[in-house]
């Protein structure tokens, strides 16, 4: 598996056409909410399997001074195989290289286990957001950490 910043326009389609799947499809996010005005100023993320298939995606922007991780998402056939660890690691890398040591995301409930696993605490009350409910988590990554 391999995780790429997107740098041009197919590896973006890739990216949104897994959001695509994963939040519209199955998780029936009207598309309007799913690909929204945030695109342009974020860093998007894809995740190619062995044969070059996108199976997963995320973005990082920065916020009031947090790095924050949105639309991080496994196709359901690579679910289980370690993606999403590999892709917050990824992530994770690019905001220590941006100076960012603050990190924070709108975490589904049932994924806070995930997050909590990679070191993220619960901050927020929940609240739905596309009909879902969240809680928002942060994360601090040292400067010295390195990904695994």
């Amino acid at each position: 598996m391999t995780v790429k910043i997107v740098e041009n326009q197919k590896e973006l389609e890739d990216a949104f056409s897994i959001r695509k799947t994963v939040f519209a499809e199955e998780q029936n996010v009207p598309l309007e909410e799913e690909i929204d005005q945030y695109e342009d100023e974020a860093t998007h993320f894809v995740m190619y399997s062995e044969t070059n298939d996108p199976i997963a995606a995320g973005r990082f922007r920065v916020v009031d001074g947090y790095g924050k991780v949105e639309r991080i998402c496994v196709l359901n056939e690579a679910r289980k195989t370690g993606a999403g660890r590999k892709m917050m690691s990824q992530i994770e890398d690019y905001a220590r290289k941006q100076d960012l040591h603050k990190l924070k995301l709108n975490a589904q409930t049932h994924a806070i286990p995930f997050y909590a696993g990679l070191g993220y605490e619960v901050v927020s009350e929940e609240f739905l957001d596309a009909g879902i409910p969240h809680k928002t988590m942060i994360k601090q990554i040292p400067t010295e950490a390195l990904a695994e």
